[in-house]
This record gives C-alpha cells, sequence and structure tokens, in this order.
C-alpha cells in the first residue's frame, strides 16, 4: 500500500515536471492458502486456531485457514507434541498431552508444530523468544510469536526463494 502511494507521488511529480511516465505498481507474490482440519484436535482445536492467526498476523506470503481440502490434519495422543512434514504447507501435527502435562504452553506449542509444517526446523536454542526453540525453551515460556527471523525465513519459503526443511518427523521433546 505504501509503495503505491509512493510510485503515484512519484509519478505525479514527474508528470507535473513534463516528463512521461508509464508506471505500474509491482507484483506482489500470490498468497498461498493452507487448509487445515482441525476437527480432531480435541481440547486443543483453541490452540490450534490461535496459533494459525499468529502465523496469518506475522507472514504475508501465506494464509492458514480452516477448511477443505485440508493438507494439514491435527490429531491429539498421550505422547510428546510433533510434526510429520509431508511437504512446504502438509502434514500431519500431534498435540500430545504429555507435554501440557509438564506445564508447556498449548498455543506456544500449537505455533511452534505449524511452524514445522511451514518449512522451520527445530532451533533448540534455549531462548524464550525464539518460536522454534521448542522444549530447549523454559516450560515457564508463553511466547507463542514467531521472531521477525522465523516469519521472514517463512515469507522466503512461500514466495519460493528458498528450500523448506526436508519432508519427516519433528517432536517437541
Amino acid at each position: 500500500m505504501l509503495r503505491r502511494a509512493l510510485l503515484g507521488l512519484l509519478t505525479l511529480t514527474l508528470s507535473l515536471a513534463g516528463v512521461q511516465v508509464l508506471a505500474q505498481a509491482p507484483s506482489t507474490a500470490a498468497v498461498r492458502t493452507v487448509y487445515y482440519d482441525a476437527s480432531r484436535a480435541g481440547e486443543f482445536a483453541t490452540n490450534f486456531a490461535q496459533a494459525a492467526q499468529i502465523w496469518n498476523s506475522s507472514v504475508s506470503n501465506v494464509r492458514l485457514q480452516a477448511g477443505s481440502p485440508a493438507t494439514v490434519v491435527i490429531y491429539v495422543d498421550s505422547g510428546w507434541p510433533r510434526a510429520y512434514v509431508t511437504g512446504l504447507g502438509s502434514g500431519r501435527i500431534y498435540m500430545g498431552r504429555q507435554a501440557v502435562n509438564q506445564g508447556y504452553n498449548r498455543t506456544r506449542i500449537a505455533t511452534h508444530e505449524w511452524g514445522h509444517i511451514l518449512g522451520l526446523p527445530d532451533n533448540r536454542t534455549g531462548r524464550c523468544s525464539d518460536l522454534m526453540s521448542g522444549s530447549s525453551a523454559p516450560v515457564s515460556c508463553a511466547n507463542a510469536t514467531p521472531s521477525a527471523a522465523e516469519a521472514a525465513r517463512v515469507n522466503q519459503l512461500f514466495a519460493g526463494s528458498a528450500a523448506p526443511v526436508p519432508a519427516g518427523v519433528y517432536a517437541w521433546s
């Protein structure tokens, strides 16, 4: 929006100076929508909806939306939280009650597992400010917002300018 306004101002300025300008606003990459099914997420469905909203407000090249056809299905079980990534924006997430029972923040876990689906690896820095630090951060950590670097990486991935982590299993522990 700001870019278009500046381009319009520049066009007007050059037009007033007698210079003919043929300008077009820069094209923006299409936003990719990743549909998910949280109907099997049990008592954690709200946490995954919150996590999707957090990612949607943090990145611009991808939007997480409940609906179909779902490329991500979210489950709940008694193990550790984990993501089975089958490709960028696709896979299965398991919200494991074991981490919740140990006191880890539900929404942080959900947002972290979404990060794997969006192409991010674990980054065990131990810092609460790093969403992808997962369980290496203190149990008391409630930060569920990706860092600027994590959000930028997801934007790069969905713009097609970077390679995502390979398909596989990424566990919270």
